[in-house]
């Protein structure tokens, strides 16, 4: 699609002679003859860069550029002038602008190689961003002595060339610690590749993982290569595996004792080196105990076992992950920045989420799309939280010690206080009947972080 170039000068001649320069070359014109009318066009089009004189009428083009910037911080801006002083420009570089043109612009090659400069570093800049937002979600967020464990484990784990089994309900962020361990592991440059067991047609799923060759089966106009064949080198990723058919564990359990596989229809013998790990929501060993998952392919897969902890397990983690979901979904929807006020996460750390980490990104992302910042409160975040309430007194969970209870109730109680009093540890210590020394390391031992 064509850049969009926003031209701003109170002579018209000069605005017809730009735009029919800019045209030539295929981008779209937009005029503006004064500084106003150029931030209302800023704010009401998307422009994807301006061309702007520095002396109109009404607001100067500094004026204009510095509004523009705070409007839109990724817009590129070029000024011209026909009498700026070194000042004028040292100030426009310094508010943001991205090249300075002298006026008059004779020729169209000056124009139009600062136009494309300008347009070639926002892109890029766009470019960027994007990967920083999908690096992002591809992080493991937590500071907590749980997550502390498992970073730990994922570390020693992704070094090695074991499978690895992960478990954990759905939403808790399975396929994230697969990510982890292809990325820890020496295999980090090679494909990662993911199949979702359970989304896939029993009939399917053979040629899914394996390929075919052309005419194996009605449909099959053309060989294709398997997940196998595509992560040779890298890492297989099976998600919802104890979905997986007894007919189909039988033939993955080949794959991975002889390391090689045959596609559907095929008679080729297919040398493959993948690292296999594999994701569950169920029991995997109640399962393997009642004979619907193949003890053996169990003992091929599960080198390490690795639990993805519920999120009412880690609710220390939960503001830090409200935090990073909240600056997406207000990047990605377009909203102006927003913040969370401190009584918000003991709203949020109140409820048990069901959903795990995939239900609290969901809910961040509808409080960002319904409320207005820029700082959210806690009738905000209990506005669209079903079944919001204070925070439990009953702290009980089947399987959890005694000590691990009484840590969970503790690390509430400081959080809860924290936030009462402004995250002041010296008001918080003597509002509890604590030592700040005492207060100091009650945090460092339950993974509390101001």
């Amino acid at each position: 699609m064509a850049a969009t170039i926003l031209i701003v000068d109170d002579e018209r001649n000069i605005q017809l002679t730009l735009a029919r320069s800019l045209t030539l070359e295929g981008y779209l014109a937009e005029t503006a003859g004064c500084g106003q009318e150029a931030l209302e066009t800023i704010s009401a089009h998307p422009i994807d860069l301006v061309v702007m004189d520095v002396k109109m009428p009404d607001l100067d083009g500094l004026t204009v550029l510095e509004r523009a910037r705070a409007m839109r911080p990724d817009l590129p801006v070029l000024i011209m002038s026909g009498h700026g002083s070194i000042e004028t420009v040292r100030k426009a570089f310094k508010l943001g602008a991205f090249d300075y043109l002298e006026k008059p612009i004779t020729g169209r090659d000056k124009l139009l190689v600062a136009v494309r400069n300008a347009l070639t570093m926002r892109h890029l800049a766009e470019e960027n961003a994007a990967l920083r937002r999908e690096a992002g979600r591809h992080e493991m967020v937590g500071g907590g002595p749980t997550m502390q464990r498992l970073f730990d484990l994922v570390h020693r784990a992704a070094a090695s060339e074991g499978r690895v089994v992960i478990t954990g309900e759905n939403g808790t962020g399975k396929e994230l610690i697969a990510r982890a361990l292809h990325e820890g592991s020496r295999r980090k440059d090679a494909p990662f590749v993911k199949l979702n067991c359970a989304a896939v047609p029993a009939e399917l799923i053979e040629s899914e993982l394996f390929g075919h060759e052309k005419g194996a089966f009605t449909g099959a106009a053309t060989a294709r290569r398997g997940k196998f064949e595509l992560a040779d080198g890298g890492t297989l990723f099976l998600d919802e595996v104890g979905d997986m058919s007894a007919a189909m564990q039988a033939k993955v359990l080949r794959v991975l004792q002889e390391g090689e596989l045959e596609r559907v229809g095929g008679q080729q013998t297919i040398k493959v080196d993948v690292r296999v790990l594999a994701a569950t929501n169920k029991d995997i060993q109640a399962e393997v105990a009642a004979g619907r998952f193949r003890e053996d392919l169990y003992y091929r897969l599960a080198v390490v076992l690795v639990h993805a902890p519920p999120l009412r397990d880690r609710r220390e983690d939960i503001p830090a992950l409200a935090d990073r979901f909240l600056a997406e979904a207000c990047d990605r929807n377009g909203r102006r920045a927003m913040t969370f006020a401190r009584e918000s996460y003991l709203v949020l750390q109140s409820h048990d989420w069901p959903g795990n980490v995939r239900e609290l990104r969901n809910l961040v992302e509808r409080v960002a799309i319904l409320r207005d910042g820029p700082e959210l409160g806690p009738d905000d975040v209990a506005g669209v939280l079903p079944g919001s309430r204070k925070p439990r007194v009953d702290r009980f969970r089947e399987g959890a010690t005694f000590h691990d209870l009484a840590e969970d109730a503790e690390r509430e109680i400081i959080i809860a206080a924290l936030a009462r009093n402004g995250e002041n540890v010296s008001e918080t210590a003597r509002a509890l009947g604590l030592e700040r020394s005492h207060l100091y390391k009650k945090m460092k031992g339950l993974g509390i972080k101001r």
